[in-house]
């Protein structure tokens, strides 16, 4: 059975869960039954053997003597569950397709006006008397459509007002209580190629062509209950060529059927409609072979993430807007700064001030005039603006005074994550709250620290790779998406002896490969205790590196936690109203910067 008459939602696996009675529970990305609605545990009454998976709605039951498998469609059939319109009327839940009237058998009497007219669009009076269209009873101005399934059944009845004038009355409409089915079902010869029209005219206009399997949908290009009743039928064709209405370059149908028959499906392309607007257009204008040409040219949809490269935008890579890390000398390094759409990795030792590094940039990114998202996952909330304020302000003590200035300068640009709010779907409501707090306010930089911390919760080196790849992958696709800097610190594997590079960082080594800067903030050999040495391991933008003694040297100070690259400056302002000027080097360095 195809999922694609229906796709899975996890809300109707906890539906389904209620609907048994059974008690759930949540161990990874399934949902757990206490007991197997199949069969209910066995004569031991095993528990937390059944279980549907949350992203794709597969389950299955461990118990040997049971293994059931399926799909939420299986659920649906074998329980009576109803999870979707299209689901009821495919398995008719319920009697849900009695309601659909029955007509007589009987063949439609073909009448001189609906000849005239068809011919009038190009159709010929054996195609219209093929497919019966003949004219309404009581109104000889009203076509008539008859949908008759495979089996010649009459399903549905469409009109069409020959008259009509836009604005006054309804141009087409349908008989009540009908069961929506394609037009032309009982003319299709084989199951080789299938082509499925908006309009009945349209698939009219096909078999006018000599093509021998043409059909057209009820009720126009939004309308799709018709797909469960004909999807058993529809799925033996080897192909379905979509041939819909071309409207502003996008051709109807196209998505619907496309997404549902993937591996099947073929569109006319766009330059085929040659600027008409549907097959019977085309074929009055250009004739036979115009309609065979495009039906013959249909391409497979590709996905949404393929493009022509002559459609992607030349974009100076220079000209890519940067935040400035405040320091030239690693500027000239990055051209630049940190530029918009790129992943940052920040790694050091432990005590040797990484995290400072990194709100020192949040201050920098402040300073320019960009809002900053902070995540910590070691340090309590009022720890990481106890640091963050005292580099803002150039001093680790503060009035009460200049707390609210600091205050009243960066509200509203300045956000944390509230890490004291933690369950076990912490990865991902992170990551559901980055995307929501980007999405609704003018966030440019966000920073986490610290990534191990954030992914914490796995159980093996195995899953916690795996986890720390995607995550960091998710992050590069959106950083790219809404053009933010992120930068992720994280702590190095055990020194081997050996200078910092892309396999230094703890954890999976792909997540190296997945940022677009790596770079590390350590303590080198002989170094006095205010100094440090910045090494750049990777850089995708320009490729410029700092590695080994190359790196940039720089200087902290105990007394501004501020970083500089010339030990006798920490003076710059931040806040104009806290201007602090000739801060020097406090004499005594702790071992190792708590933070």
């Amino acid at each position: 059975m195809n999922n694609s008459i229906y796709e899975f939602s996890k809300d109707d696996a906890f539906r389904f869960a209620r609907d048994q009675g059974s008690r759930t529970r949540i161990q990874k990305n399934e949902l757990m039954f206490q007991s197997c609605p199949y069969c209910h545990g066995g004569s031991h009454r095993d528990k937390y053997t059944f279980s549907i998976n949350l992203e794709t709605g597969v389950f299955n039951c461990l118990r040997s003597s049971c293994s059931v498998k399926g799909n939420m469609l299986t659920l649906a059939r074998d329980f009576n569950f109803e999870i979707s319109e299209d689901v009821k009327r495919y398995f008719n839940q319920n009697n849900y397709n009695g309601k659909f009237r029955t007509f007589r058998e009987g063949h439609f009497e073909v009448k001189d006006k609906a000849i005239e007219y068809l011919k009038s669009r190009g159709i010929s009076e054996a195609i219209t008397r093929k497919y019966e269209i003949t004219i309404k009873k009581d109104d000889e101005n009203v076509l008539v459509f008859p949908f008759k399934s495979p089996a010649n059944e009459l399903k549905f009845i469409k009109y069409r007002n020959l008259n009509y004038e836009k604005g006054k009355g309804a141009k087409e409409w349908c008989e009540a209580d009908c069961m929506p089915i394609l037009f032309g079902m009982n003319h299709c010869e084989d199951f080789t190629s299938l082509i499925i029209t908006e309009g009945q005219i349209d698939s009219l206009t096909v078999s006018e062509c000599g093509v021998k399997n043409a059909v057209s949908v009820p009720t126009g290009k939004n309308g799709f209950t018709w797909i469960p009743h004909v999807w058993d039928w529809l799925c033996q064709f080897e192909e379905i060529v979509i041939f819909g209405d071309c409207e502003n370059g996008y051709v109807t149908l196209a998505d619907t059927l496309a997404n549902r028959f993937p591996k099947k499906s073929r569109i006319v392309r766009i330059e085929d409609y040659q600027g008409y607007k549907d097959a019977n257009d085309l074929y009055r204008a250009k004739g036979k072979n115009a309609i065979l040409n495009a039906i013959n040219n249909a391409r497979p949809r590709l996905s949404t993430r393929v493009k022509d490269m002559a459609d992607v935008k030349y974009v100076d890579i220079k000209s890519i807007p940067a935040i400035s890390t405040g320091m030239k000398e690693l500027d000239d390094i990055l051209d630049g700064g940190f530029h918009f759409g790129q992943v940052i990795l920040q790694s050091g030792k432990r005590g040797n001030g990484k995290s400072t590094v990194a709100t020192y940039f949040a201050a920098e990114a402040l300073r320019q005039g960009h809002s900053v998202f902070i995540y910590s996952g070691e340090l309590q909330d009022y720890f990481v603006k106890n640091w963050i304020d005292g580099q803002l302000a150039g001093k680790i003590s503060l009035y009460n005074s200049e707390i609210d200035k600091i205050n009243n300068w960066y509200r509203g640009k300045l956000k944390i994550y509230d890490n004291n709010i933690i369950d076990d779907d912490e990865i991902d409501n992170l990551l559901e709250v980055i995307e929501d707090t980007v999405k609704k306010t003018d966030i440019r930089m966000i920073i986490l620290d610290n990534l191990m911390t954030a992914l914490d919760g796995c159980q093996s080196n195995d899953e916690l790779y795996r986890s720390q790849s995607n995550f960091v992958g998710k992050l590069a696709k959106m950083a790219k998406a809404f053009e933010l800097v992120i930068i992720l610190v994280a702590h190095p594997r055990k020194s081997n002896g050996t200078e910092f590079d892309n396999d230094s960082v703890s954890g999976s080594a792909d997540i190296t490969n997945k940022v677009d800067i790596v770079m590390s903030y350590d303590r080198g050999k002989g170094m006095a205790d205010d100094e440090r040495l910045m090494v750049i391991a990777k850089n995708r933008l320009t490729g410029k590196l700092a590695l080994g003694e190359n790196g940039i040297k720089i200087y902290y100070s105990n007394k501004s936690r501020r970083i500089s690259t010339n030990r006798q400056r920490f003076d710059k302002v931040f806040i104009p109203e806290l201007e602090i000027r000739n801060i020097e080097v406090q004499e005594e360095l702790p071992d190792e910067i708590p933070y």
